[in-house]
């Protein structure tokens, strides 16, 4: 776990301007899936705009160690350096033991239901 363990594991206090303006400033597709993750909805608690290491993710399951990331227009499926960021991040989360599910805004925003049935199954599998 190199640099991480110069770090806190969760929510670093230098991020957390960052994270409050995240949770302030949530996209369209992330304002719609939080609404079906939040309080307790599906079952668990998940957090927002979550610090680990020092990455901030979308949403955080602590209960079942799950990050679920909604990946907009510019990101990683659309750069070289977004695939390798990702892959640096989701090598980190893995180390952790924490797994990441990924959608799209395309997805969040026509299948909502769908991405909320296969979060939910997830969950409680």
């Amino acid at each position: 776990m190199n640099g991480i363990c110069e770090l806190p594991v969760f929510n670093a206090t230098e991020n957390k301007s960052f994270r409050s303006q995240l949770r302030t400033h949530l996209t369209e597709p992330e304002r719609r899936l939080w609404r079906k993750l939040r309080c307790h909805q599906l079952g668990v608690k998940f957090r927002r705009q979550h610090g680990i290491g020092r990455y901030i993710v979308d949403f955080y399951c602590p209960d079942t160690k799950l990050v679920i990331e909604i990946d907009g227009d510019s990101h990683s499926h659309y750069s070289e350096l977004g695939l390798q960021y990702d892959a640096k991040r989701d090598a980190l989360m893995a180390e952790l033991g924490i797994r990441v599910l990924r959608f799209t805004n395309q997805e969040v925003m026509c299948n909502l239901d769908e991405v909320v049935e296969m979060i939910y199954r997830l969950i409680h599998r």
